[in-house]
Formats: C-alpha cells, sequence, structure tokens
C-alpha cells in the first residue's frame, strides 16, 4: 500500500476513534435521540438530490436504515448518556464482528472456522471482564450495566446491517456505498424524530434547538459530515483500490484511537479490569481476522 493511502488509511480509524469523544460532547447539549436526529438529517440533505436511489429492493436499504442507524447509533448514544464511557463503547462497539457471525450462521447458514469459533470464545470473556467491571469508576465516572448493554445491542444493529448487506451480494445485486448510506439516513431520521418527540417531549426538544451550543453545533457536523460521509468515502475508496485484506485490519485500531482521545480530552482512566477485557476483547479479534493464516500442528 502507498505511504499516502497508508495516511489516508489511518485518518479514517482515527476519525473513527475520535468519533465517541465528539459523541459525548454532544450529548452535553442535545438529548441522545434528537443528536441521532439532527446526524441523519445531513447525511440525508441535501445528498438525497443528488445521489440515485440504491438499485435494490426498498425492503432493503430501509431495512439498513433501521438496525443500522437506529439500532446501532440509537443505541450507542442512549448507552452513552446512560453512563458508557466513551473509550470502552468504543472497544465494545467492536463485538459486533462476533454478532455478524452469530447471525451468519442463524440467517444465512454460512458455516464457521474454527479460529472464527475460538475468536468468539476469547472475545466473549473479554466482554465478560467488562461487563462485570460495571461497578467500577473511570476518573470518578461508573460505567452502567444498562450502558454496556446497550452498547452490546448497538453492535448487534451494526451486525444486522452487515447482514443485510451480505444477504443482497448473495443475490447478485450490487450495493453502491454512498447512495447507501444516504439513503438508509431517511429511516432512522425519521424514527428519531417521532421518537424523540414522544419521549423527550416537545418542549425540552424545542429547548434544545433553540438554545443550540457551538459545540453541539460541531458535534453534529463532525458526525454526520466527517465521521459518516468523507470518513466512509475515503474508506470505501481504499477497499475499491486495494484487497479487504489490506484494508480492513486498520479497523482493528479504531477501539485504540478511541481509548486514547477519550483519555485525553474526557480525561477517562480504566480499571485493571476493564483494560484485561478490552485487550481480550481485541485477541478475540485479530484471531477472528488472521486466523486463517495459523496452521494447527
Amino acid at each position: 500500500m502507498p505511504w499516502r493511502d497508508l495516511l489516508l488509511a489511518l485518518v479514517v480509524v482515527s476519525t473513527w476513534g475520535f468519533n465517541f469523544v465528539v459523541i459525548q460532547w454532544g450529548l452535553q447539549g442535545l438529548p441522545p435521540l434528537l443528536l441521532g436526529a439532527l446526524r441523519f438529517l445531513l447525511v440525508a440533505l441535501p445528498a438525497i438530490f443528488f445521489i440515485p436511489r440504491p438499485a435494490i429492493p426498498a425492503k432493503y436499504w430501509l431495512g439498513y436504515g433501521v438496525v443500522w442507524g437506529v439500532g446501532q447509533f440509537g443505541c450507542l448514544f442512549t448507552a452513552m448518556k446512560l453512563g458508557m464511557p466513551a473509550g470502552l463503547a468504543s472497544v465494545v462497539l467492536q463485538s459486533q464482528a462476533f454478532f455478524t457471525l452469530i447471525f451468519a450462521l442463524l440467517l444465512l447458514n454460512e458455516r464457521w472456522r474454527w479460529y472464527q469459533l475460538a475468536g468468539l470464545i476469547v472475545a466473549a470473556g473479554g466482554l465478560t471482564m467488562i461487563g462485570l467491571s460495571h461497578e467500577q469508576g473511570l476518573n470518578g465516572q461508573t460505567m452502567t450495566l444498562l450502558g454496556f448493554s446497550l452498547t452490546l445491542c448497538g453492535a448487534a444493529g451494526w451486525a444486522l446491517g452487515n447482514i443485510l448487506i451480505r444477504h443482497t451480494a448473495k443475490q447478485g445485486i450490487a450495493v453502491k456505498p454512498s447512495s447507501l448510506i444516504v439513503w438508509a439516513a431517511l429511516p432512522p431520521l425519521a424514527i428519531f424524530s417521532l421518537l424523540t418527540l414522544i419521549i423527550d417531549g416537545p418542549a425540552v426538544v424545542g429547548a434544545a434547538l433553540r438554545h443550540l451550543s457551538l459545540q453541539s453545533v460541531l458535534a453534529v457536523l463532525y458526525l454526520a459530515l466527517i465521521a459518516t460521509i468523507l470518513a466512509t468515502s475515503i474508506w470505501n475508496d481504499l477497499l475499491q483500490r486495494h484487497s479487504a485484506n489490506l484494508v480492513a485490519p486498520f479497523s482493528l485500531l479504531v477501539p485504540w484511537f478511541g481509548l486514547a482521545s477519550a483519555a485525553v480530552f474526557l480525561h477517562e482512566k480504566l480499571s485493571a479490569q476493564q483494560w484485561l477485557g478490552a485487550l481480550i476483547l481485541m485477541l478475540g479479534l485479530l484471531l477472528n481476522i488472521f486466523g486463517a493464516r495459523l496452521r494447527w500442528p
């Protein structure tokens, strides 16, 4: 991979890692569901007037919008509002790789390799250690069990989105990533807008919009334009010009950028048990990605 593309890959994963800090900043002035609605508003508009609708049945991109947009980000934003630290969220969300394996077995009848099962078992051990640390504080902030559980639900939503994309590929249907991201933003935009009015109430939503701070505006712009549209476009371009085996492993750096940026900007500190759990989870991810290169004695 040329140095330019290597740097682009690092820019993307660092952008996605810092994304969790930005979410935390955005939640300081906006309810989580309203933050989600504003994010997908900027992703969808005005892009849908210039980018053609995905050339797939509507049920697929609508369904993808629900599981990816609402399932992943609705759960993640709410989890971080309810006590899931940004750094740990960036780690736990990577469990989507193993939810994808489970859903692929159940819904697509795909077989597992031995190293995928081994990676799943190792990662489950790491997740268990992190989950059992919910009484431990991070520099005055305690991870809640509800926040941890919702983050896992967000990872499951991400995984269901992966399954939908894989299902269309198995049917021989090509999906243009840019059109999918833009048009799939419509379902979460509608659902988040409705839910925030119901759950938070028109008064809370109206007050939040009237008193938007510069920090909230910049957070929404970052989440929609930089982390979603720009970073994803660069990533997809790299995947088109290089093999997936070369590009995909860079995603393993996302949680480390997430942990580092949370430590620097939010002063988060993990307990020894949480660090060990994170390391074990990442070991499971490494085994899942690179296990095919291993051979039995």
